[in-house]
């Protein structure tokens, strides 16, 4: 045979051998999530893929058998050139190997798998192409080498034909959603990630504690109350007699504002234009709750604990403000970056909010704000000036009163 035939044979070998090499690193590394979305568009080449990728031992084992074939058959045909070339030098045959591997090792190697990672699309479809038909071509061979290759996973506790790799649990889909800035604007990926934690969240976590609750007493004379009504922010009011448990319902602004000026408005005309209170349990899930919610057309409820004492209010715009965040209500008065690289967070704002904002990891368990979390944590309500490391994060309190941290200073963590 001719050294020319020779040296093609060999050029083609590389070539196969830079295929098989490239393709496997392709098809290894596609983006699962994105080959569905092709699937399910009709990509022929994506459709083809999956189903190869379906089994992933089947198309292994192919990869490796051609691959393995045609570097065997490049060695052998150097091994000829170099003899032929070279028919007195016994060292011919090492120095060519040696020149062979260097060659595979470039152009054979890591070009084409470099390739692959970097552009992985172009190369899977294709491929899949020809390792469809190659696959029943060779299928009982493949069948033999996967047979020995189950029987010696199944010894360490794997079974090739449960393949679950296209799963992904809540907290990486939350990495992932975080780590997708160039695409989804940060606003947008709050909201996806309060979405993803509506499941995990109480009322008891968003509720608006009882010590801010607005309500009218109805104790108090009808001049301060109609006072109350002209002057307050909100839609709705806690109408109570005394206390706050004693609620007797919720009143309306715009029924009451219609009949205020009457002469003969009174007490008796604010009951009797009152709602009924709704009262939630305060380990009810946001994503329970909101469903009631719509289901019984309320937006307001009262959240009581075991006992039957009333801890707190919830409103619809409070659930919504677990997804929606910002859009609602601006979070930066709540905590401020600093330009050290420090933060001063309000001791009210709750921890789940502060983790979103952040990416921190504050335990979410036991109290729901950062002033609970520090006092739990001291186990007692520190003074200005103490610093403290809180669950990995140093911390400096910054001001308190009589009974509550007020603001604290995140250190940089080192």
């Amino acid at each position: 045979m001719p050294i020319s035939v020779l040296f093609g044979m060999l050029i083609l070998m590389l070539i196969l051998s830079a295929f098989f090499s490239g393709s496997e690193t392709a098809l290894m590394t596609l983006n699962r999530y994105r080959l569905k979305h092709l699937v399910k568009l009709k990509h022929q080449g994506a459709i083809r893929t999956q189903k190869l990728l379906q089994r992933p031992d089947r198309l292994i084992g192919l990869i490796l058998l051609c691959n393995n074939f045609v570097n065997t058959f490049a060695a052998s045909v150097t091994t000829i050139i170099a003899i032929r070339l070279f028919p007195q030098e016994e060292s011919s045959i090492a120095i060519s190997a040696g020149i062979l591997t260097i060659v595979m090792l470039i152009f054979s190697e890591v070009s084409p798998k470099t390739l692959a990672a970097i552009k992985p699309e172009q190369l899977a479809f294709p491929s899949a192409w020809i390792y469809t038909p190659l696959l029943k071509l060779f299928y009982p061979i493949v069948w033999f080498v996967n047979l020995f290759v189950s029987l010696l996973l199944r010894l360490v506790g794997v079974d090739v034909k449960k393949n679950h790799q296209d799963t992904i649990n809540k907290e990486e889909l939350k990495s992932i959603i975080t780590e997708a800035e160039s695409l989804i604007p940060a606003r947008y990926q709050k909201m996806l990630l309060g979405i993803l934690d509506l499941e995990s969240a109480t009322v008891e976590d968003i509720m608006t504690p009882r010590h801010e609750i607005v309500g009218i007493d109805l104790e108090e004379p009808i001049e301060d109350i109609i006072n109350q009504i002209k002057s307050s922010p909100h839609t709705r009011l806690a109408v109570y007699k005394k206390s706050v448990d004693r609620i007797i319902g919720f009143l309306h602004l715009r029924k009451v504002l219609i009949q205020i000026n009457n002469p003969d408005f009174d007490k008796q005309t604010i009951i009797g234009l009152l709602s009924k209170p709704v009262f939630i349990p305060e380990s009810t899930p946001v994503h329970t709750q909101m469903l009631r919610f719509k289901n019984e057309k309320i937006r307001i409820g009262l959240v009581v604990d075991e006992y039957g004492d009333v801890q707190g209010l919830v409103t619809l715009d409070d659930l919504l403000q677990e997804i929606v965040g910002e859009l609602i209500t601006d979070d930066t008065a709540a905590a401020r970056e600093q330009s050290d690289g420090s933060y001063l967070i309000d001791g009210n704002i709750t921890i789940r909010e502060l983790n979103r904002m952040t990416q921190w990891s504050l335990p979410t368990e036991g109290p729901k704000t950062l002033n609970g979390l520090i006092i739990e944590y001291m186990e007692t309500i520190p003074e200005p000036g103490i610093s403290i490391n809180l669950h990995g994060h140093p911390i400096e309190i910054i001001k308190r009163d009589k009974n509550t941290v007020k603001l604290v200073r995140f250190l940089p963590i080192k």
